[in-house]
């Protein structure tokens, strides 16, 4: 029964040490992203015909091949 107690005693503190390790870097502003969200709706559009182009371009391929 002591194990049980060792053992939880052990993981709240590796939970605390990694909510700390969250909390430092959010503060750093490790996660602060002002730049993508602005610029994220002018490469959408072109991402979206790249990814028709494949399609297209793969079953152009498959037909072509048979």
């Amino acid at each position: 029964m002591s194990v049980i107690y060792v053992l939880l005693a052990i993981s709240i503190v590796v939970a605390l040490l990694f909510f700390g390790a969250f909390i430092l870097s959010v503060r750093s502003g490790q996660y602060d992203d002002a730049y993508t969200p602005s610029v994220r709706m002018l490469f959408e559009d072109e991402l979206v015909q790249q990814k028709k182009k494949d399609r297209t371009s793969k079953t152009d391929n498959t037909t072509s091949n048979n």
